[in-house]
C-alpha cells in the first residue's frame, strides 16, 4: 500500500535565493498558492469585465458567491463589518480554491500544513488586535471584562477570557488544517485497499475490492463537501472574531 503521508510531501521546485544561509525556494505548495490567486483573480476580472447589463451564467456564479460572502459578513459582524469585506472574501476563496484542488488526484493540498493555517489565522488574529486598538484605545481591553459578573471572580474570568482570545489563531487554523489531513489520509488508505485486494488475491481480490472502492466514492464526495465547509467555517468565525474588534463591550 502507498504511504498515505506521501501526499503532503512539500517539494522543491526552484531554488531563488539565500537570505542569511537560509535557502529560499519556490516549492509545490507556493506553486499550488500562486495558481489559486490567478484563477481567483483572474475569475472575477473575467466576471467585472463584461458591460452587458444582463449578467451570463458565469457572472452570476460569481455575484453569487460575493452576495454569500457578503450575507456571511453581516450575519456574523453586523453591517459595520463590511468593511473587512475584502479579508473575508479573500480568505473564502483563497481557502476553498485550495481545498478543491486538493481533491484533484495528483495535485497537492496546501491546507493540510499547519502552517499555512496558522498564518491564515494569524493574519486574522492580528488585524482584530490592531483594528481593535486603532479604533478604541485601551477600551478594546472591555473584551475581556464581561458585564455584569461580581468582582469576587472577576480576575478568573478575565483570566479565562485571555486565554479563549490567545487560543483563537490554535483553534482557528487547527480545524482546518486536521479536517483536510485526516480526509486525505482516510481516502489514500482505502485508495490503497482496491489495489492491495486486486494484486493479492486475483479474482476473489477483486470482488472483496469493490467495498474500499465504494468507500472510496463516498469518501470522495464527503470530502468534497468537507473543503467548502471548511472555507465557510474559516471564514464565518472570521467574521466572528472581527465582530470583536468592532464591539468589544459584552
Amino acid at each position: 500500500m502507498a504511504d498515505p503521508i506521501h501526499q503532503f510531501e512539500i517539494k522543491k521546485i526552484a531554488t531563488l535565493g539565500h537570505v542569511g544561509g537560509v535557502e529560499i525556494a519556490f516549492t509545490n505548495s507556493a506553486a499550488f498558492m500562486f495558481a489559486a490567486v490567478m484563477l481567483i483573480a483572474g475569475g472575477i476580472l473575467l466576471a467585472t469585465v463584461s458591460r452587458n447589463p444582463v449578467p451570463g451564467r458565469y457572472r452570476s456564479a460569481v455575484e453569487i458567491i460575493y452576495e454569500f460572502v457578503a450575507d456571511m459578513v453581516r450575519q456574523g459582524a453586523g453591517e459595520a463589518g463590511m468593511r473587512f469585506f475584502p479579508l473575508v472574501f479573500t480568505l473564502f476563496s483563497f481557502i476553498l480554491v485550495l481545498n478543491l484542488f486538493g481533491m484533484i488526484p495528483g495535485f497537492f493540498t496546501v491546507t493540510s500544513h499547519i502552517i499555512i493555517a496558522v498564518a491564515l489565522a494569524l493574519i486574522v488574529f492580528t488585524t482584530v488586535i490592531g483594528y481593535g486598538f486603532k479604533q478604541h484605545g485601551l477600551h478594546f481591553l472591555k473584551l475581556f471584562v464581561p458585564s455584569g459578573i461580581p468582582i469576587y471572580i472577576l480576575p478568573l474570568v478575565v483570566l479565562i477570557e485571555v486565554i479563549s482570545f490567545l487560543s483563537r489563531p490554535l483553534s482557528h487554523s487547527v480545524r482546518l488544517f486536521a479536517n483536510m489531513l485526516a480526509g486525505h489520509i482516510t481516502l489514500k488508505v482505502f485508495a490503497g485497499f482496491i489495489g492491495m485486494l486486486a494484486t493479492g488475491l486475483g479474482v476473489f481480490g477483486f470482488v472483496v475490492g469493490l467495498l474500499p472502492l465504494g468507500m472510496t466514492v463516498a469518501l470522495t464526495a464527503l470530502e468534497l463537501l468537507v473543503a467548502v465547509l471548511q472555507a465557510y467555517v474559516f471564514a464565518m468565525l472570521t467574521c466572528i472574531y472581527l465582530n470583536d474588534a468592532l464591539h468589544p463591550g459584552h
